[in-house]
């Protein structure tokens, strides 16, 4: 897949913008500040119809206006789809997405500063990666997510109001089993998924043999069905009874990251848990292109940032191997054989 011509009217610090990127690797140089990541993020916005960077809409349309649009094309093969997409705000003050739905085909990977959450932030941080990756493998992931939080806020809600009441609760417990078995089957899938690329991607961008292990981490252990699940609530009721809220489920959850059997996050280094974080968006190109029969684009921001020079010479390789790649820095010397963009004011054109 790739994105071709690019249009941006009020989206950030882009008042307008007509831009034509290339097929393959493009590197946004300029200072900071200046709208590289906006532009980054625009791109994914494009495609997803939702920001990386933040789930406030009310932050991606230029400050002091009312409303902000897209409109881009698409390319897979001999496949070429326009996408509009534009975010208003209604007379109560929210903000509406609307526009084109991007093709089944369109995916995007993202990665920047905040993923270094995944790696030494909280577990939440950790299934929400999870959860984004398996939703680029499957596509009903994300109703499955949603239907789960709507069971398990209506659970707890019961375990606060009723807390002695089983009777009323059982309907909910067998329900947040079902949908909460079947999430967590997907994210064991994807975390498979991983494994099998993260060592391979992580050795190449390191330069070394490290042996790098990703384990989806549950209270379940290997169980697959329902009834484990229900099992497992009731034996906590006791404990949910007094507390309020379900205490188990994969709202509950964790991603284990392992170097060479020690914990990332624990005893990693800064720059080996940047790598980390890197080579876990990487090594999510290959399953998503198996998945959706097209390589996906790649939005990198800062990804070379406080690697050393052997470091982001590996990581250069590795990405030019992909099939279109965005990348920021302010080191355009690493940018040998790409389509390098100078970035400034909200402006964009060639190096």
């Amino acid at each position: 897949m790739q994105i071709g011509r690019v249009q941006l009217l009020e989206f950030r610090n882009y008042p307008t913008l007509s831009w034509h990127p290339a097929p393959h690797l493009n590197v946004l140089a300029g200072p900071n500040a200046q709208g590289k990541t906006n532009l980054l993020e625009a791109l994914g916005f494009l495609v997803t119809g939702r920001s990386f960077r933040t789930a406030r809409s009310a932050e991606i349309p230029r400050w002091g206006t009312e409303s902000t649009m897209l409109t881009g094309e698409l390319f897979q093969i001999e496949t070429r789809r326009t996408v509009r997409r534009s975010l208003t705000r209604l007379e109560d003050g929210t903000w509406q997405v609307s526009g084109d739905p991007a093709p089944d085909w369109a995916r995007v990977i993202a990665f920047g500063w905040q993923d270094l959450e995944i790696v030494n932030g909280a577990p939440a941080a950790r299934r929400n990666f999870i959860d984004g990756f398996a939703a680029r493998l499957h596509p009903n992931h994300v109703p499955t997510l949603l239907r789960f939080r709507q069971v398990l806020a209506r659970r707890n809600r019961l375990l606060q109001q009723y807390p002695h009441d089983t009777g009323r609760l059982a309907p909910w417990t067998e329900q947040f089993a079902a949908v909460g078995m079947e999430l967590l089957g997907r994210r064991r899938k994807a975390v498979a998924a991983l494994q099998t690329e993260i060592a391979r991607v992580y050795g190449s961008l390191a330069g070394t043999a490290a042996k790098v292990e990703v384990r989806y981490v549950t209270a379940l252990g290997e169980a697959a069905e329902p009834e484990a699940l229900v099992a497992a609530l009731e034996r906590r009721h006791r404990e949910e009874a007094r507390r309020g809220q379900t205490l188990v489920g994969p709202h509950r959850d964790d991603l284990a990251i392992e170097i060479d059997g020690v914990d990332a996050r624990a005893y990693g280094s800064r720059g080996q848990q940047r790598l980390i974080a890197l080579a876990l968006r990487l090594a999510e190109i290959l399953p998503v292109t198996e998945a959706a029969g097209t390589a996906p684009v790649l939005l990198l921001d800062d990804a070379l940032s406080e690697l050393d020079p052997i470091v982001r010479a590996h990581v250069m390789r590795e990405i030019q191997a992909a099939e279109q790649v965005f990348l920021t820095t302010s080191d355009v010397t690493t940018a040998n054989g790409a389509a390098v963009f100078h970035v400034n004011g909200g402006s964009v054109a060639p190096a």
